[in-house]
């Protein structure tokens, strides 16, 4: 059952921009693609089944489509299906057209006060707050996010809406780390000034290390970080993917019996995002750093491939 969709909104992804090199991770790029996954858009027309969707519905795009009847989607597992497609992920072209058909079960409503850009930045969110659910949470908790781009934050705002108490978001760009500290819990630590982030988390954990932690950078040297600002028998939750296998200290981790969960995607979480950006208990709107016209696409992707460290997302907004 599916729905037909103009689009109205693309974000900009810091993947897509990767694939410039020919690949990410085990997915390589051989021939010409569109690109496009971070997408919202106006639906135009409807299968003759679908009943939960009508023509002019607002609606967010989530871009992985399992099947249906796969052993993981029947588990609940579907962004685990080894057949899902997903946007703009070699072969598969991306969203980056007028309109685009997509399953019905995958359009969620957006509500009057949650905008089109918004819609957009569900994608992304979806990633963080994936991974704050594998995180498993407890009220209280305090975080570590390290990676301080758009996943890292968006991360951190999930943890803190899963009942983090706080949540320190660390890197080394300065710019990026301004962005951090617009947001009420959460607190920026600069990785470029020795010895500050181990003097920030034993002030706040009180030496005890901290409960969560997300590695979203997928970078090598994030890993001593881990194992040295984990609380014992902490969870550590690795988002970011590396662009080369990493190498892993078993015995520092068992340890401090780190828990190590890897978030691939997202599954389950588009309602629980539009209903927090709809109540105001996230807000994304200041990660929005600029707005190209679709036919200054190119123009939109060279800027996000120069990683100005002050840009965080870069949306394309297709013309009426």
């Amino acid at each position: 059952m599916d729905a037909q969709a103009s689009r109205n909104e693309t974000a900009v992804s810091s993947t897509e921009t990767r694939k410039a090199h020919g690949y990410i991770g085990p997915f390589k790029v051989e021939k010409p693609m569109i690109l496009g996954h971070e997408a919202s858009g106006t639906v135009v027309a409807v299968g003759t089944e679908v009943k939960n969707l009508k023509s002019g519905d607002r609606v967010a795009l989530e871009p992985g489509i399992p099947r249906w009847d796969s052993a993981q989607t029947l588990n609940g597992l579907y962004n685990l299906d080894p057949e899902l497609t997903f946007f703009a992920t070699p072969p598969v072209h991306g969203c980056m057209s007028t309109t685009i058909i997509h399953p019905a079960a995958l359009c969620f409503k957006l509500p009057d006060n949650v905008s089109y850009e918004e819609g957009a930045m569900c994608e992304p969110i979806a990633v963080g707050m994936h991974s704050a659910t594998k995180a498993g949470i407890k009220p209280g908790d305090v975080g570590l996010v390290i990676g301080c781009g758009t996943i890292g934050i968006v991360t951190a705002l999930s943890a803190l809406a899963g009942g983090c108490s706080e949540v320190l978001v660390c890197g080394s760009r300065d710019e990026r780390l301004e962005m951090v500290r617009r947001y009420p819990g959460l607190r920026a630590v600069n990785t470029s000034n020795e010895g500050e982030l181990k003097r920030v988390v034993a002030e706040v954990t009180e030496g005890n290390g901290c409960d969560v932690v997300f590695e979203c950078g997928g970078a090598a040297s994030a890993f001593p970080l881990i194992y040295e600002h984990s609380a014992p028998g902490a969870t550590c939750v690795l988002v970011g993917m590396p662009m080369q296998p990493v190498p892993v200290d078993v015995v520092l981790a068992q340890a401090k019996e780190i828990t190590f969960q890897t978030a691939f995607r997202y599954r389950n979480v588009y309602p629980r995002i539009i209903r927090l950006l709809s109540s105001g208990k996230m807000d994304v709107k200041p990660l929005i750093s600029a707005k190209f016209a679709f036919k200054d696409g190119v123009k939109a992707y060279e800027r996000a491939m120069n990683r100005d460290p002050k840009d965080m997302k870069i949306m394309i907004q297709m013309e009426d």
